[in-house]
């Protein structure tokens, strides 16, 4: 069982930057794809970015050029470096676990407003 902890989150203005992470416990780290989804009120989850076991990302068009994430396989982390926020990237951001099976931190809420 695959346990995924999601600190950070919070407000922050328009314009303005913010870190996410997810620490992963239970699991072998390194072989797994890791993934950050979204949730806006009213709308489905969608996928954001993701990392591979060999480090390759993936981004969503939409936040290619303002959103990071890397892995650290010897500390079993995924981070998220959310640049340049848009109200509209308000959501619930949610880390993904995949190797072997499927698993799904908390999430964690992400307001961008004045």
């Amino acid at each position: 069982q695959v346990q995924l902890v999601e600190p950070g989150g919070g407000l922050v203005q328009p314009g303005g930057s913010l870190g996410l992470s997810c620490a992963a416990s239970g699991g072998v780290f390194s072989p797994a794809t890791l993934v950050w989804y979204r949730q806006s009120p009213g709308k489905e989850r969608e996928w954001v970015t993701s990392t591979g076991p060999y480090g390759r990302t993936m981004n969503a068009d939409s936040v290619k050029g303002r959103f990071t994430i890397s892995r650290d396989n010897a500390k079993n982390t995924v981070s998220l470096q959310l640049n340049a926020l848009r109200p509209k990237n308000t959501a619930v951001y949610y880390c993904y676990y995949g190797h072997r099976a499927q698993y799904w931190g908390r999430g964690t809420q992400v307001t961008v407003s004045t």
